[in-house]
Formats: structure tokens, C-alpha cells, sequence
């Protein structure tokens, strides 16, 4: 058995993941994960099969063949058992730089961001956009987090965002 990954992206329409699963269990293969997603009326996502080597090709050519979806396939691989995974939640009166600040943060302290989730909606106590974000991270086991933490609060205040950590 293999593991892989078949990233997705097409023009939305009811039926999709229903279509995709169909084809996974065609081809003998178990649906280990995914992460879907609707943005500006496209459909895009990525999902986890494992199944037998000598089946991957017909599965992928089965979904090319899905002409509304543009298809890639990467091989999985496995994530680091010590990983320790928290939470960011971010909100604050949006305006430009709010997302490179955190993340150039997050870099210098080579956290991997395992989930990156953002939103703008209409705040209407303030007239103007509320940019919301929701970060799943991941670091080693026996990392300080006191000088990350520093440093998100620090970013928090310049930006003027609520930066709420949980793990």
C-alpha cells in the first residue's frame, strides 16, 4: 500500500467529493485525510489515499479524466512523531501586512504552520473590515515558547490584533 496525496482544483459544482470518493473506493484505495475548500466559485482541496501501488495510475487517470478539475499527485510522507500542534487566533481591524508580519514571525522561529485558515468580513461597530485567521502550528518537543510568545504578543501590539495561543 501507498500513500499519496492528489491536490484539486476546478470550477465548483454539487458532487465533487462524492465523485472523488466513488473513484477511491473503485480503485481499492482508503480516504485517510483531507482538507477541502470553496473560495470565488472554484473548488480546490487535497486528499490522502493509500492504496495499492499498481492502482495509482488508474485513479489518476480516472480523475484527469474529470474535466472541470485540474489534478497534481504528490507522494505522501510522515510528519514528525515529537511535534508539539497549538493554535493561533488572530482579530483586528484589517489592513495590509497583517498576514506577512505573523508568518515572517512564525519563520524566524522555524515553526512549520500546518493550517492557515483567513477571513475579511464587515464590522459593523467600526465601519470597516475584521480580519479574522485561525493558525494550526507545529514545534519540536523541548522548544521555549517564551520568546515566541514574546514575540507574537510584540507583533500583536504593532498590528493592533487580538493574537490568541492555545494548545
Amino acid at each position: 500500500m501507498k500513500s499519496i496525496i492528489v491536490s484539486l482544483l476546478g470550477k465548483d459544482k454539487p458532487g465533487i467529493v462524492e465523485r472523488i470518493a466513488k473513484q477511491v473506493r473503485l480503485f481499492e484505495g482508503n480516504w485517510l485525510a483531507s482538507n477541502f475548500a470553496h473560495m470565488a466559485g472554484h473548488f480546490t482541496g487535497f486528499v490522502e489515499i493509500q492504496l495499492p501501488q499498481k492502482k495509482i495510475t488508474p485513479l489518476l487517470e480516472q480523475l484527469d479524466s474529470m474535466p472541470e478539475l485540474n489534478i497534481r499527485l504528490v507522494e505522501g510522507e510522515t510528519s514528525p512523531a515529537q511535534a508539539i500542534r497549538a493554535s493561533l487566533e488572530i482579530m483586528g481591524n484589517d489592513k495590509p501586512g497583517i498576514v506577512q508580519e505573523i508568518t515572517s514571525v512564525l519563520h524566524q522561529f522555524n515553526i512549520n504552520i500546518l493550517r492557515f485558515s483567513s477571513s475579511c468580513e464587515a464590522a459593523p461597530n467600526w465601519g470597516g473590515l475584521l480580519f479574522k485567521a485561525n493558525i494550526d502550528i507545529d514545534y519540536p518537543e523541548g522548544f521555549d515558547i517564551a520568546p515566541l510568545s514574546l514575540a507574537l504578543e510584540q507583533i500583536a501590539n504593532d498590528l493592533v490584533v487580538d493574537i490568541d495561543w492555545q494548545e
